[in-house]
């Protein structure tokens, strides 16, 4: 829930000043209000040397934690050693990438001494030079006698010239060698052997990972601290202290119990129109959950009703529907039980992920149990987990509706498969409009009548998703009364359009005549009354309530990407089944498990976007305000403890 924050003043002698922020830190419910505003401040050098030590620690491997003692200055001591032997790792490496580029460029030439070099050259007046050529120009070139050819690497040749003076030559380069072959090689043991010792070094500080995090996190809470206690204004000649704090409303008791004992004074005052006021949600449960979900799109404003609960529910739903596959639920669901065996000591946001993920595993299933829908298979209404789904049931239904008033749908039926004018039930009807299609049953009928309800299930849903959008908010927005009654009238009214039968319809609950005359007058009657309470709230600005006819119209529409979604992912599942069975045994398997590999990924990813933007968009819009600022108390950070 969202609970309200005040705003409060503290006056206090500056002798409390530091007891006060130092309990105020370890409760962790004062936000305290900067007078110039909440600006970044940079960490110390401290800080930021222990953050990129951590940094690196973290992608070597993981040794045993280190269990001796030290303070901060022994952590600051031990990082600054870290990006000492980082820096060096990191120079030599540099180095060694040099030495390995030098050494091949001169190897063709051999080893050789620079001194012997430099003494032939000096006793007898000549130029020693070394070239490269293109093989391809170096055979077709013709070379004076001072040009010795001296080998070949890769496309090029190498060669050394003894003349008089320099020389140069067409199509040759010129190679500078400042050391031989011999000597690089050397050099490069001895850095290799560097770099191994030092890396060696780096390893060891691995264990030391948890020390400096929870090093690192002191210095976090020094840090914070002080940037609090910066804001604060000592009026009467720092005589006394005076802060500004938000604090909610449910804390208002610790408040008192913090300044408990100390000369300090609080009182609420009135908020500024220019106060940004923050939202603080308390949530329990799967509320924290839908809470976590929720701030991935906005931060509600402290206006809004929180929208957690809301949110989990139907972002659950709508994910089951989307992936709509009870194997793929199964998959999710052991492997959220393997990361549950593995990591069983979760805490904060990472168990509410668990969490999330044992849900949206559960209803993948459940939604497959009532769907019979299981990796793409051919569950016929014969099969034992085809007549325990809800949606042969449903089906039969639609099917005994036509079957008793014999109407068109029925003729149609009968004009097709003959057999069904002997068909007593609507489930002999389904069963009885079956062909056969690459050696299997498929029972037209069933799944024409399957993939019907299921889109107006999906229509069905967005008409009561966005209902209770309206339903939220109508004491601020009297208009959604008659968008309610807009939606049931249209939900009601456009099946005798379509030429379709309802849900309402083949299970009693309405007959076709009467759904079309009650749903022509909602239809109607809802626009009416939503522009009249809207003239009547808001006045002549109401008269803009007309145009969201088409924004409401729109908004339930949307929710067909969940029947969508769902077919296509069916259909992709089914598809890359038939195509295992094609090619064969081992092929086939290969083929299946990679296909039902890409389906699980965009199942997933198609899930979790569409799955909250039929929440942060379709459903917001009725409301939710947003635009709010999260309450951000002082507070003491600890480790392993999120």
């Amino acid at each position: 829930m969202i609970i309200p924050v005040k705003k409060y003043l503290l006056i206090g002698s500056k002798t409390d000043l530091d007891q006060f922020f130092a309990r105020a830190q370890n409760k962790g419910i004062i936000e305290f209000i900067s007078p110039h505003g909440k600006k970044p401040t940079e960490l110390p050098a401290a800080a930021q040397h222990l953050f990129h030590a951590i940094k690196i620690l973290r992608k070597l491997p993981v040794k045993k934690n280190y269990e001796g003692e030290g303070d901060l200055d022994f952590a600051r001591e031990v990082a600054d050693r870290i990006l000492e032997l980082k820096a060096e790792v990191e120079k030599l490496s540099e180095e060694k990438r040099y030495l390995d580029a030098e050494i091949s460029r001169v190897a063709p030439f051999g080893d050789f001494s620079m001194d012997d070099i430099d003494f032939i050259e000096r006793e007898a007046g000549v130029e020693i030079q070394f070239f490269c050529m293109k093989t391809a120009k170096s055979h077709v070139a013709n070379f004076t006698d001072e040009v010795i050819y001296v080998g070949t690497e890769y496309d090029l040749d190498y060669f050394i010239t003894i003349s008089p003076e320099p020389r140069s030559y067409p199509d040759m380069i010129e190679m500078r060698i400042d050391r031989p072959l011999g000597e690089l090689q050397t050099h490069l043991s001895f850095v290799n052997e560097s770099l191994h010792q030092i890396e060696a070094e780096l390893k060891g500080f691995a264990g030391h990972l948890e020390f400096l995090q929870e090093a690192f996190i002191e210095h976090l809470n020094v840090h914070n601290l002080a940037s609090a206690i910066k804001d604060v204004a000592y009026p009467l000649d720092n005589a006394l202290f005076a802060v500004e704090t938000w604090i909610p409303n449910n804390k208002i008791t610790t408040l008192y119990a913090i300044i408990d004992g100390m000369a300090i004074h609080c009182d609420p005052i009135k908020v500024e129109e220019s106060d940004k006021v923050p939202t603080y949600m308390e949530n329990k449960g799967v509320q924290q959950i839908g809470e976590d979900l929720v701030h991935i799109y906005d931060t509600p404003a402290t206006t809004d009703r929180d929208p957690s609960g809301w949110v989990f529910w139907f972002f659950a739903l709508f994910f089951a529907m989307i992936v709509a596959d009870g194997g793929y639920g199964l998959l999710y669901l052991g492997i959220a039980l393997y990361i549950k065996f593995k990591h069983p000591d979760l805490k904060g946001h990472a168990r509410r992920f668990l969490k999330l993920c044992f849900v949206l595993a559960t209803a993948c299933v459940l939604w497959g149990c009532v769907t019979a829908s299981f990796f793409g298979l051919n569950i016929t209404p014969k099969n034992w987990l085809g007549k325990i789904s809800v949606l042969k049931y449903l089906a039969e239904q639609k099917a005994e509706y036509h079957l008793q008033a014999k109407d068109d749908v029925y003729d149609g039926w009968v004009a097709k498969f003959p057999q069904l004018a002997s068909a007593k039930t609507g489930e002999e009807m389904i069963e009885s409009a079956v062909v056969e299609e690459k050696g299997s049953p498929s029972y037209v009928m069933f799944n024409l009548f399957s993939d019907s309800i299921l889109l107006e299930f999906s229509l069905l849903i967005g008409v009561i998703h966005v209902a209770f959008s309206f339903l939220r908010y109508l004491f601020r927005n009297w208009s959604g009364i008659g968008w309610i009654a807009f939606m049931i009238g249209g939900y009601l009214y456009f099946p005798e359009t379509l030429n379709a039968t309802s849900l309402l319809h083949f299970l009693g609950f309405i007959n076709k005549p009467d759904a079309v005359e009650v749903g022509l007058q909602l239809i109607y009657c809802g626009m009416g009354l939503a522009l009249v309470l809207a003239l009547i709230q808001k006045r002549l600005s109401g008269l803009g309530e007309i145009a969201n006819v088409v924004q409401v119209f729109g908004d339930v529409l949307s929710y067909l990407r969940l029947y969508a979604l769902g077919l296509a992912g069916a259909v992709m599942a089914e598809t890359f089944n038939q195509l295992g069975m094609d090619v064969g045994f081992v092929l086939g398997a290969i083929v299946t498990l990679l296909g039902h590999s890409v389906n699980i990924v965009l199942g997933l990813v198609a899930g979790v976007i569409h799955g909250l933007r039929l929440n942060f968009i379709e459903w917001y819009h009725y409301s939710f305000d947003g635009g709010g600022r999260l309450f951000k108390p002082l507070i003491r950070l600890k480790f392993k403890e999120q």
